[in-house]
């Protein structure tokens, strides 16, 4: 297994209200040239948390972070106008911060980030270090 050093959070930056799946992040990674999805973890609307990437296998979510890292994603992101904002359900909260919880338990070295920490973008769209660190 490798070394981890950070679990970091992510959004999928899609419309509030819209459903997608591991295969259709799959796709998008893959069209941008990765090797498949770079998430670890994909946290659906209904709460339900999907496998991505083999927690064996370094991420592709974050330049600079992936080798040492977890990345879980929740389906969400923006506004119905496409604008950044907290779209979690009441379940996504609920299973992202038991996800959370879980790995740190496995990795207790690993400290918790929102992506916008490492990248000038508003992803998660939440103060993940306020909610979950």
């Amino acid at each position: 297994m490798r070394k981890i050093t950070e679990i970091i959070i992510h959004c999928s930056a899609t419309k509030e209200g819209k459903d997608y799946t591991v295969a259709d992040i799959d796709r998008w990674h893959r069209q941008r040239g990765f090797n498949g999805i770079g998430y670890h973890f994909v946290i659906y609307r209904d709460g339900s948390v999907h496998v991505g990437r083999a927690l064996a296998e370094p991420g592709a979510h974050c330049k600079g972070h992936n080798a040492l890292s977890i990345g879980i994603c929740y389906i969400g992101g923006l506004s119905i106008e496409g604008k950044p904002k907290d779209t979690r359900t009441a379940v996504q909260k609920a299973s992202l911060s038991a996800l959370v919880e879980q790995l740190h338990e496995e990795f207790p070295q690993a400290t918790i980030h929102g992506h916008n920490e490492f990248s000038a973008k508003a992803c998660p769209c939440f103060d993940v270090r306020k909610e979950l660190a």
